[in-house]
């Protein structure tokens, strides 16, 4: 891979990663992560590229078909893409402050019009970039991004304001999820409308808990935010997708309701929460799992340890689960040493020739 001098020999074949996504197993593992940091792809890409994405509509599709390329070159059978829907005056979940919506008056003055023409202008031109440059044995694996309406809440509302608001105001609160659940199910309905057969499966993404717990009440998860995860999931079932759901943190008090409602896959592990054995115990004969590698092991390893650590629990995690998708418990992270990331693509097509 250009700077790397790596490179699969393996063809990619999107139907893997969908099979995977509906707890088969396909003949060649398949590799996935949630993200991939522009910084580290640029060090090992045959031409940097990243920061192509922020140029104008010939950038875009340049950025696209180098992406693409190192997608291929890496080992991956889809394109991990999505087009992200923003909310006005956002940012209280990084910052962790109170955001522009506290009392039912800040609901009612918030700027709800515009979010989602906004969100299409945006989606629309990556897309159709995308379509250009996407070669046709991948699909994408994601679609619309920031569509889980807990984190949008904590986007508007701020983490610690929630609670008070579901004392304060129960009806406002609901309204609150309703609301943020309808853009969410109308970004998503405008987008596979247009877009369906570029996505291969359907990601959602929702960071419900922490090292230790949920960041809310499980009568929250459970009456508020999964009926709106719900519709989102009916929809990718009605066009014949395949949903991976996301979410880091412990959620194992809400997992029985989550698989309830319908998600084909899951991904987001972390070893202090619980090794990747136990989602394979507890889930593994009705989900896809993806990820497996903890971000520590990349983070803190060598390219030696993390390279015996891929292709062992890689091999384990193979053997023990039904649909299962190589990768990282979270992401590349831009902390992730660009050689520690080599390290996994290069364990990941030992594997994958195992199986060929």
């Amino acid at each position: 891979m250009g700077k790397a001098a790596f490179r699969t020999d393996i063809t990619p074949d999107w139907h893997r990663l969908e099979s995977a996504a509906r707890n088969r197993r396909p003949e060649i593992l398949p590799l996935y992560e949630h993200v991939i940091d522009g910084g580290v792809m640029d060090q090992l890409a045959e031409e940097p590229f990243s920061a192509l994405r922020e140029g104008d509509d010939r950038d875009l599709e340049e950025y696209f078909r180098r992406y693409c390329r190192f997608l291929q070159q890496a080992g991956y059978d889809a394109v991990l893409f999505e087009s992200s829907l923003r909310l006005p005056h956002g940012g209280a979940i990084q910052n962790e402050t109170a955001g522009p919506i506290q009392t039912r008056a800040d609901f009612e003055a918030y700027e709800w019009d515009g979010i989602l023409d906004a969100y299409w202008r945006d989606a629309e031109r990556q897309f159709k970039a995308l379509e250009k440059e996407m070669p046709p044995e991948m699909k994408v694996i994601g679609g619309v991004g920031n569509t889980g309406v807990f984190e949008m809440s904590e986007d508007v509302v701020g983490l610690a304001s929630l609670p008070f608001m579901a004392v304060d105001d129960p009806e406002l609160h609901a309204e609150l999820y309703v609301r943020l659940g309808d853009l969410a199910f109308q970004a998503w309905a405008m987008t596979l409308e247009r877009f369906s057969d570029m996505i291969g499966v359907c990601r959602l993404g929702d960071d419900l808990g922490f090292r230790t717990s949920l960041l809310t009440m499980p009568e929250t998860v459970r009456e508020q935010i999964l009926p709106q995860h719900r519709r989102i999931i009916e929809l990718a079932h009605r066009y014949g997708k395949p949903l991976l759901f996301h979410s880091c943190g412990c959620i194992f008090e809400v997992m029985e309701d989550i698989l309830a409602n319908g998600i084909d896959a899951k991904h987001s592990n972390e070893d202090a929460i619980a090794p990747f054995q136990r989602w394979i115990d507890d889930y593994g004969d009705r989900i896809g799992l993806f990820g497996g590698i903890d971000v520590n092991i990349m983070t803190l390893g060598t390219p030696e340890s993390v390279r015996d650590a891929v292709l062992e629990q890689g091999r384990r995690n193979r053997a023990h689960a039904h649909g299962y998708a190589l990768g990282t418990g979270h992401s590349i992270t831009p902390y992730v040493p660009a050689g520690n990331y080599l390290a996994l693509l290069e364990a990941a097509d030992i594997l994958r020739h195992e199986q060929n």
